[in-house]
């Protein structure tokens, strides 16, 4: 500002005036941020000469300061360009201006030339041309300012000079952009950080955009919205009440972001805009503030009230980016995606911006109290974020030496608490049981057997209900109509799933012996094609499986063709007509000798028509394979690698039932599915067109032995023999023929493990073979017998969380006094508590010998979870802190280890009313609802910070029962409102 009056304060000598200015002059030092002044050099050059004099009435007083010749025009004020310091213009210090201020005044209506001292990168250096900036708004992009900055300015301050020249409220929310060209845009993130820092050179543009009432930002929505802007601005649903889109497997992610929406603390920070104070941008172990932001944008979004369903998928790509694991569209874990989230926001948002190191000290004694007021003090001089303030509590750890039994009492802040759930000791398994006698059904029994035990153990297991002896009985896996696993009795149960169809064979005389009396043969079922399969190169005939194989103890010394026959047709009575007298006639058969040797020589054992012939019946297990019946001889082999490298579970054979449906089967009447096998059912969905198939197989009538069909007849050596109603061949593992089995009742030696099959011609299949018979089976009393889950209470877990344990061999202590690694106990106890607890139930169970999910319910509570018990804090009025909580969200996990889908309940802030998160779909919810044996992880709030609600709840008052089921995502749900929130969140 011009100085009005002349001689504002009276002047002290020329001498002395000449005396103060040259000191401050020559002695001032440059230090960035200080401020120094331009001045006009003749005018100083004028002032010197004066002072020189000594004479007060000298000619060449110099008069007012007049900086007129340093500026272009006198309308502006704009400087000069290229003026030359000690030509031009001289540096003073601001003090030495003040003084020469106060003795000369100004030219009136001038502007003083105050200029900022920088700190560059290779020297210090008043900035006597600051950085000129335009600057404009997203939404007016033709409306440009411009304005002058310091390099020692920060970004706030260009922000703040914005909201002023633009009229932006400070309630609104802003982000800056610099625009360095036409065609590129960087965010200027940190407010913080100087002019300098973020690169801003004069010509330069900076941006301001306001965020939208949806949550959204302008930029990022694309050009072309048509009608779905104004449709998505014209919802106006309960904030918070919003579901998440799935961007391919990313359940885990959506379940665990709706809890921490529904968590109010953390969200009424977001809302509130406190954030973006907080923001840590130098932390070298947080994110730069971006999954802060990020996590800010779907929350912003979410609790608009103008959206259906928002698409998260620049939130999946940030996370993606600083969390490798993440990346991808793999099924992940929804606590693991939490643990991750929480600190990276904790990080992000860390109100220490230089972490000290702190060296722990042990408690020698100390009391309790003592030692973990010190342990937070010490947490909070490195940690001190909203995360902290909400999430985080106190352990108290104890060990104890074996040797010395020196006890280290340590306090340890924790985010949440992962409790262990009781492990039962027992199994239940459901088996088929396959007895000796032909004519009676396979039985499906439940059985409970030790978790840890072996083969034999299910063995005798079922002989207690059979009384069939235990060594008489053989295991095996059935999958896709093939033995995909034999096992023997001293396998674990632990490489058997639940999914896994088990049959259990009896047999005359003992188990698998491969130098006994007694041969086992694996028996297959084949059907063969009506034509040759001369795509396949080998002109042989293409064969199919079907049905269920057997296992069937004979003498090594019957093992001929005829015996074999025989016994074949024996053991498959119940489903196989034999012959009519009248057919029991010796024809000549019409094919010729190329032909037969063709079929008993033929590699191609499946044929590409199985997957035809086969897709007319649903698959016989809730592991039905994605090809029923694989088609080519690639897929057979591909079938006999895994089979052949004796893998139990592999990943070939689980990877191929990723997608399967269920299937199911009655026990008596025409088969539903393929016997047995389809009596359990798949947790996951059925596949389509399942039911339809299989209202398609009840019609079915088993077939007319009056049919009159054309059965193929066949010439071997130009001889006469009787006619058989299925061939043998000896096949490997996977049911590919190798090699053709003797002629005429020559025996056959075994060297390993037989497997043979009997092949059928399409026409005596159907004729003689009663396909509906094959497939029945009937249910042991003990299926009847409702399988009861285990329930515990979520009290127990705790509980054994906070029980004694010895340390494992691979995580020893080092003990200060034995001066060596030490097996110590260690006992977790809770000190104090944060105002939202987040406990992890551990489902997913993880030792040397199994890997399981343990499906037990567990009973939480949905209000007053009381800690008082097993809280070692004890402080406040009452002697007792405040430790009674209420649940306010769960995130569940429905599934296997290797599949599975994740949702969540939650209970809305402002209205008090319980909803169920399915991705992109919410639903009500009832309270009675909520407790599952898929309940993962349970967010309780204290009760002493839950704030009452502020909207009436939108059930109160509903007489029908059936509005829990009543969707609130509105008519924009589904595809159609993840489509038009897509187009919103593209950046």
């Amino acid at each position: 500002m011009a100085a009005t009056a002349a001689g504002a304060a009276e002047p002290p000598g020329l001498e002395t005036q000449r005396r103060e200015i040259e000191t401050l002059v020559q002695n001032h030092d440059l230090r960035a941020g200080d401020s120094w002044y331009l001045l006009d050099r003749r005018w100083y050059e004028q002032w010197k000469e004066y002072v020189e004099t000594g004479d007060q009435n000298s000619s060449s007083f110099p008069g007012q300061i007049d900086n007129t010749e340093l500026f272009e025009e006198l309308e502006s004020y704009h400087l000069k360009e290229r003026l030359v310091e000690s030509e031009d213009f001289v540096l003073v210090p601001a003090e030495a201006w003040h003084k020469l201020l106060a003795w000369y005044s100004m030219v009136p209506e001038q502007p003083a030339l105050e200029r900022k001292v920088v700190d560059l990168p290779s020297t210090v250096k008043v900035e006597v041309y600051p950085v000129e900036i335009f600057l404009c708004l997203h939404s007016d992009m033709e409306n440009v300012l411009t304005a002058q900055f310091s390099r020692a300015d920060s970004i706030n301050t260009i922000q703040k000079t914005m909201r002023k020249q633009f009229e932006v409220p400070d309630s609104a929310e802003t982000r800056l952009w610099m625009k360095s060209s036409e065609t590129s845009c960087e965010r200027l993130r940190n407010i913080h950080s100087s002019v300098l820092d973020s690169c801003l050179s004069t010509g330069m543009t900076v941006i301001m955009e306001l965020r939208n009432a949806d949550g959204t930002w302008p930029s990022s929505r694309p050009q072309i919205m048509r009608n779905s802007v104004e449709e998505q601005d014209s919802y106006r649903g309960q904030p918070g009440v919003c579901g998440l889109t799935n961007l391919g497997n990313t359940c885990f992610m959506n379940s665990a972001l709706q809890c921490l929406s529904n968590t109010p603390p953390l969200t009424e920070y977001f809302l509130r805009n406190a954030y973006l104070e907080e923001l840590n941008f130098t932390n070298p172990l947080g994110m730069k503030g971006e999954i802060a932001e990020a996590y800010a944008d779907v929350i912003k979004q979410m609790w608009s009230g103008r959206h259906y369903s928002v698409v998260p998928r620049i939130f999946k790509t940030k996370v993606g980016h600083f969390a490798s694991q993440f990346l991808g569209y793999q099924q992940h874990d929804s606590q693991e995606l939490l643990s991750f989230l929480l600190d990276g926001l904790h990080e992000d948002l860390n109100r220490v911006k230089n972490k000290e190191y702190i060296e722990l000290r042990d408690a020698d004694g100390r009391p309790d109290q003592e030692v973990a007021e010190e342990a937070w003090r010490n947490h909070q001089r490195r940690n001190d974020s909203v995360i902290v303030d909400t999430f985080h509590g106190l352990f108290k750890s104890t060990l104890v030496c074996p040797e010395c039994h020196k006890v280290s009492v340590t306090f340890d802040p924790f985010c949440y608490l992962s409790v262990p759930l009781p492990a039962s000791k027992e199994r239940v398994m459901e088996v088929f049981f396959v007895s000796l006698d032909p004519a009676a059904k396979p039985v499906q029994h439940r059985l409970v057997v030790p978790k840890a035990g072996k083969v034999s153990d299910l063995c005798a297991a079922l002989s207690q209900t059979t009384q069939v002896p235990a060594n008489q009985m053989v295991v095996a896996d059935v999958f896709n109509h093939r033995f995909y696993k034999i096992y023997h009795a001293d396998e674990y149960l632990s490489c058997i799933l639940d999914r896994d169809d088990i049959f259990v064979y009896e047999l005359s005389q003992g188990s698998l012996e491969e130098d006994g009396d007694e041969v086992v043969l694996a028996l297959y079922l084949r059907e063969r094609s009506h034509y040759r399969d001369y795509g396949s190169g080998s002109s042989s005939y293409g064969t199919s499986l079907f049905g269920h194989p057997l296992l069937i103890s004979t003498p090594r010394s019957q093992c001929s063709q005829e015996a074999l026959y025989h016994l074949f047709l024996q053991r498959l009575a119940r489903y196989v007509r034999p012959l009519d007298p009248s057919e029991e006639v010796e024809e000549e058969e019409e094919a010729d000798d190329e032909e037969e040797e063709l079929y008993k020589t033929q590699t191609n054992g499946v044929s590409d028509e199985e997957g035809d012939d086969e897709s007319e019946k649903p698959g016989p297990s809730k592991r039905e394979a994605v090809g029923q019946g694989e088609g080519s001889e690639s897929d057979a082999n591909d079938a006999a690698e895994h089979v052949e490298a004796g893998s139990t579970n592999s990943e070939g054979k689980d990877g191929s039932v990723a997608e399967d449906g269920p299937s199911t089967s009655d026990t008596e009447g025409p088969s539903t599915a393929e016997g047995p096998r389809a009596a359990k059912e798949e947790e996951d969905e059925e596949e389509e067109g399942g039911e339809g198939e299989e209202k398609e197989q009840e019609q079915a009538t088993p077939p007319s032995p009056q049919s009159n069909e054309r059965h193929p007849k066949r010439k071997c050596c130009h001889t006469k023999r009787r006619k058989l109603l299925f061939s043998i061949q000896a096949v490997n593992s996977n049911g590919t023929t190798e090699r053709g089995m003797g002629e005429g009742g020559s025996a056959f030696s075994f060297s390993s493990q037989p497997y043979v099959a009997i092949d059928w011609d399409p026409d005596m299949k159907k004729k003689y073979y009663n396909e509906n018979e094959a497939e029945k089976y009937v249910k042991h009393p003990s299926m009847e017998i409702p399988h009861k889950q285990t329930t515990v209470q979520l009290q127990q877990c705790i509980e054994l969380f906070t029980t004694v344990e010895t340390l494992e061999e691979e995580n020893p202590w080092y003990c200060p006094t034995c001066k060596k690694h030490q097996l110590a106990t260690k006992k977790l106890d809770l000190w104090s508590l944060p105002e939202v607890l987040i406990i992890h139930l551990k489902r997913f169970s993880y030792t040397k010998y199994s890997r399981e999910k343990l499906d037990t319910i567990v009973d939480f509570p949905l209000r007053n979870l009381d800690f008082s018990g097993c809280l070692l804090k004890k402080t406040g009025t009452d002697g007792e802190p405040p430790s009674r909580y209420d649940l306010i969200a769960v995130s569940n996990h429905y599934g296997g280890l290797r599949d599975g889908h994740y949702t969540s309940y939650a209970r809305n802030k402002d209205n008090a009313q319980w909803y169920y998160f399915d991705d992109s779909k919410v639903t009500y919810a009832r309270e009675e609802q909520i407790m599952t044996n898929a309940a993962y992880l349970l967010f309780y709030q204290r009760q002493d910070k839950i704030r009452q609600p502020t909207l009436p709840n939108p059930r109160e008052g509903s007489s029908s029962p059936t509005q829990s089921t009543n969707e609130v995502t509105g008519p924009q749900d589904g595809v159609d409102g993840a489509t038009s929130c897509v187009t919103m969140e593209t950046d």
